[in-house]
């Protein structure tokens, strides 16, 4: 073989190799996704792992998107569905791995019942969360909509019956915690009502439901990535027993795995 074509595949076979070898970056959200990742990173010693926190001003689906990150963890199905019609994208999801139960809280009432006429309901902006929230709000007796399954999307307009004559009042979603010193309700995803110290199990007055809950939080990746095999082992260790076991025991319902 002709030494020119040796010292090419060569190069070749030792950039194949430290492509293969890099650290998987996956943008997180800090809590619980970053823990669960952090997790993993320090009990699986074979997968080297980069987790990169969010913040307020990332979009994890355009770093996807550009190259700039590997893998996502911080959304649903359709939350990702809606992004790739935003973004003029096509994502693939991986691993299907926990559900952070919407719920209600407040600074103002102690339970549902003292809700007086007239309160202010801050929700989230984002269409899928804005739905999730009003549903819950029926499944709580509060209001009615037009269609009882939460897999139609609903919006304020879809609200058909409102006795309490409740103020619906949309809000950046990472904004929710800071509402709940001005309204007497907001509904809070779960991560952020964690990271604003919140627990979920303790302290919302209604949670959704984990049963045939369609919110699940999913690992995401490329088409091209879908087969890269550290996206797999991370898949594997997401979808893993210990890692449910891990976040039953860390969250303690407000966080809940999908697998068990």
């Amino acid at each position: 073989m002709h030494k020119k074509m040796i010292a090419t595949l060569a190069l070749f076979s030792l950039f194949s190799t430290s492509a293969s070898a890099a650290a998987l970056r996956v943008a997180a959200d800090p809590v619980p996704h970053s823990e669960i990742l952090n997790h993993i990173k320090a009990t699986d010693k074979k997968l080297d792992l980069e987790v990169i926190e969010l913040n307020g001003n990332l979009n994890a689906n355009e770093l996807l998107a550009r190259g700039d990150v590997d893998a996502n963890y911080f959304q649903h199905v359709p939350y990702l569905r809606d992004q790739e019609k935003a973004l003029g994208e096509k994502f693939a999801v991986v691993a299907t791995v926990h559900i952070e139960p919407l719920g209600i809280y407040s600074h103002k009432v102690k339970t549902l019942k003292d809700l007086p006429e007239g309160a202010q309901v801050a929700v989230p902006n984002n269409v899928t969360n804005l739905s999730r929230a009003l549903y819950l709000l029926q499944a709580s007796g509060l209001i009615t909509l037009k269609n009882s399954s939460a897999t139609t999307l609903a919006t304020s307009a879809d609200i058909v019956d409102n006795p309490h004559r409740l103020k619906i009042i949309e809000v950046e979603a990472p904004q929710l915690p800071r509402a709940l010193d001005d309204a007497q309700l907001a509904i809070i995803n779960g991560n952020y009502a964690l990271q604003a110290g919140l627990v979920p199990s303790r302290d919302a007055l209604a949670l959704e439901q984990a049963k045939d809950n369609p919110y699940a939080n999913v690992l995401v990746t490329t088409p091209k990535l879908a087969k890269d095999p550290r996206i797999l082992q991370l898949a594997s260790d997401l979808e893993s027993k210990q890692t449910a076991e891990f976040i039953r025991q860390q969250y303690k319902g407000s966080v809940i795995p999908v697998n068990p």
